[in-house]
């Protein structure tokens, strides 16, 4: 069998073997690596620091490998690093590879060992995942950080409408956006002071959010033209727009629409055996934040201010089928045929025409 040549520099090998399978487990502060030739045996196992000088002097200097990670927060930073140096990076969706998720010999070493073995056999069983762009993710870290000033704002104005409840007093009725010092103008003058700093806080917020929201529809305009396309789409805003290409990146790397409705988690669950085919929950993979907008997207539709369309129809009509779930179940319906329709008009280029469905069946009958 062939061995492989190393020349130790600095008491690291350096692998002259092209034949090279590595697996690497990711750590906050520290990262093992293991390195496997091709017929498997172990050569080499050690820990580096997760940083990207820590990565250099490693992988820096072996062959152009087949390298697999898992998914996490520094998987997106550290696959563009080991791209740059020529490697094969493979990001493992550790979700759905059961032989680390549900190990119960689980440490640091054994996941690498594992990683490594796994995508020597063969990457698919790694159920690889794709990550975005380094545009793509700094723009939708701004969106991330403006959504985050949303979420605190939100429970500040709960805190200050509960504080004064408790007081036997109330705030007046506004939206979280309006809340401000004037709304505290019928409390008394305790109670008004007791909630000056949380109101002026409050305030900041909206300051802040409303820059984040300009900043939003200034790189959707400028540098994102296909969200004026998806915004056609009656209840899709520059904010769902934007977010919906960002977390796509390439929309060319889904064969059909319809594959979105499962990469946003949107698809029900299947466990069908014989005759039974039970109903199950979304399996709520992918991208949250995205999955989220998207549902407030379809109660928009489906609501009273919603535009008449063949969406719109189609969701009431599956709303009124009957029994206590059954608007839940429209409502995530919907959103699951709007992610299919938003990339569908980013791909075709087409003009959105909201009752399609309608002129199709006058011009048969004409």
């Amino acid at each position: 069998m062939k061995k492989i040549s190393t020349v130790v520099i600095e008491g690291m090998p350096i692998f002259k073997d092209k034949q090279l399978t590595i697996g690497l487990d990711l750590g906050d502060r520290t990262s093992r690596y293991c390195i496997l030739k091709e017929a498997g045996e172990i050569i080499w196992e050690q820990e580096l620091p997760t940083t990207a000088k820590g990565i250099e002097p490693v992988f820096g200097k072996i062959p152009r490998s087949r390298i697999a990670l898992e998914t996490g927060t520094h998987s997106p930073w550290i696959s563009r690093q080991l791209s740059q140096y020529g490697h094969e990076v493979i990001v493992a969706h550790v979700r759905n590879v059961r032989l680390i998720s549900e190990s119960s010999r689980k440490d640091d070493r054994l996941d690498a060992r594992t990683l490594g073995r796994l995508a020597r056999i063969d990457p698919a069983l790694l159920c690889p995942v794709r990550h975005r762009s380094a545009k793509a993710q700094i723009h939708l870290t701004l969106i991330r950080a403006g959504a985050a000033l949303v979420s605190t704002r939100t429970a500040l104005v709960n805190a200050a409408r509960g504080l004064a409840k408790s007081y036997g007093q109330r705030l007046r009725k506004c939206g979280t956006e309006q809340m401000n010092w004037e709304i505290a103008q019928g409390l008394s003058q305790e109670l008004r002071e007791a909630l000056d700093s949380l109101l002026a806080e409050i305030e900041s917020r909206n300051e802040r959010i409303a820059e984040y929201d300009g900043r939003i529809e200034q790189i959707a305009r400028e540098g994102y033209p296909e969200v004026a396309r998806l915004k056609q789409v009656k209840g899709v805003g520059p904010l769902m727009a934007l977010t919906y290409v960002l977390t796509l990146d390439d929309p060319h790397r889904f064969r059909r629409s319809r594959d979105v409705g499962c990469f946003v988690g949107l698809r029900p669950g299947r466990r069908n055996s014989g005759r039974s085919e039970p109903q199950l929950p979304i399996r709520k993979e992918g991208d949250r934040y995205l999955r989220t907008l998207l549902v407030q997207g379809a109660h928009y539709v489906l609501g009273p201010f919603g535009q008449d369309s063949d969406l719109r129809r189609w969701g009431l009509k599956l709303a009124e089928r009957g029994g206590k779930n059954a608007k839940k179940r429209a409502v995530v319906a919907v959103a699951r045929k709007l992610a299919v329709l938003l990339h569908k008009l980013w791909v075709s280029q087409e003009v959105y025409e909201p009752l399609r469905n309608k002129r199709k069946g006058m011009a048969q009958v004409a």
